[in-house]
């Protein structure tokens, strides 16, 4: 009887444990059920945001060429010019090439590199070409309108792309794409005159610099940023007498100064990975580089020296030049002895890291054994100094009279 007892409370507790772990993995079971469902719906909805992040991408470019073709079919109707005609048949064909090269040979890059050239080029026509018989069209104003609404669409992309993390921070100093705009932006310019044009290739190496200021987060890069814009809105244009499209112009500069802008706070970049492209040049490419920055210094020199020629009071400025130009002249090849001195060091640190492996992911760590970081404290202030006697030559050349 005892057992006959025991067998049934056994057989009992068995049951009831059984069916307790059957209970507690059906609930397992919907718990990881609705846990993969609401992954996979944050998932969804993750896309669905990207892919409206993306269409807000090709609406921008979509309407930057809509408005492309618009104004240059206004200009072909009001001047009716063969010449423009030619350029946007040449554009369509562009257009068509692109694409065939992107969707049935798979050569990206190409594709983009030449329509981005194109739209450059595009750009700066519809920037130089720009008659008083246009401006009052309709259509005019519409092509105006729609570059507007790409330059906000082109930068709300931007901003979206790296606030949902989807931006790839890359070391580089310009992109291709970026590289080949400014070129096809300087082709244009050559309908203008020699003089006129070779003034607007130097604007565009000016754009060039104060972006790659903006991507290697310089101390002075949105000084340089204001200057540039206030120099070229307010006396750029008017000094060359150009009557250009305010619109397409600001369309070329925003397309560009966009990106590097926005990576000066979303870049999580250090300062070694920023100057990657740089620090992995031979020394002798390095200590080259040097020589665009002499011939600067000696060209503002010279042209400080020249705009002195037509003082009144000379017994005034002209001691008080040749003082400042002693010092500058003194600050600046102390300065150059001390970058020539880094690049030497630079290349000792190269070799270390090349002895090590091909790879240059210790080469910040050999920079820092090597008192690089020390070595770049010390020398700035000097630059600081250098700085001052270029401020303090400029300021006394400005006050002299025209």
């Amino acid at each position: 009887m005892c057992r006959f007892l025991r067998y049934c409370v056994s057989h009992c507790l068995h049951a009831a444990m059984t069916r307790l772990e059957e209970v507690k993995g059906a609930r397992l079971e919907e718990v990881k059920g609705a846990r993969l469902e609401e992954v996979k719906g944050a998932r969804l909805e993750e896309v669905s945001v990207w892919s409206s992040v993306r269409m807000v991408g090709s609406l921008s470019g979509v309407n930057l060429l809509l408005a492309l073709f618009l104004g240059l079919y206004v200009r072909w109707e009001k001047t009716e010019g063969s010449t423009i005609l030619v350029i946007l048949v040449l554009a369509l064909l562009v257009l068509g090439l692109a694409s065939v090269l992107h969707y049935f040979f798979n050569m990206e890059r190409l594709s983009l590199s030449l329509l981005h050239l194109w739209f450059g080029f595009l750009l700066g026509l519809l920037s130089f070409i720009n008659p008083v018989s246009v401006r009052t069209d309709v259509k005019e104003r519409a092509a105006n309108y729609m570059l507007l609404a790409s330059m906000v669409l082109r930068t709300m992309w931007a901003l979206l792309e790296r606030l949902f993390g989807r931006t790839r921070f890359r070391p580089a100093f310009l992109t291709s794409a970026e590289r080949v705009e400014l070129c096809g932006f300087a082709v244009a310019s050559t309908t203008l005159l020699i003089n006129k044009s070779v003034s607007v290739s130097v604007l565009l190496l000016s754009l060039g610099t104060v972006m790659v200021a903006l991507r290697l987060k310089a101390l002075l890069s949105l000084p340089c940023l204001v200057s540039f814009a206030v120099v070229t809105g307010a006396a750029f244009f008017q000094s060359l007498r150009l009557d250009v499209n305010p619109l397409a112009l600001c369309c070329f500069f925003s397309q560009l100064i966009c990106d590097p802008l926005l990576d000066l706070y979303f870049s999580g970049l250090s300062v070694t990975q920023r100057w990657r492209p740089f620090l992995m040049w031979r020394g002798l490419w390095r200590r080259l580089s040097l020589l665009p920055l002499l011939l600067v210094e000696v060209v503002f020199l010279a042209l400080c020296a020249r705009k002195l020629l037509n003082l009144d009071p000379w017994f005034l400025l002209v001691p008080g030049f040749m003082v400042t130009s002693l010092f500058w002249s003194i600050s600046h090849l102390v300065f150059v002895a001390t970058v020539w001195g880094f690049h030497t060091k630079l290349s000792d640190c190269q070799r270390l890291c090349w002895s090590q492996g091909p790879d240059f992911s210790g080469l910040d760590k050999i920079m820092a054994s090597k008192g690089m970081r020390h070595y770049c404290l010390v020398s700035e202030r000097l630059l600081l100094f250098t700085l001052g006697s270029t401020v303090a030559v400029g300021a006394l050349c400005w006050q002299s009279p025209p």
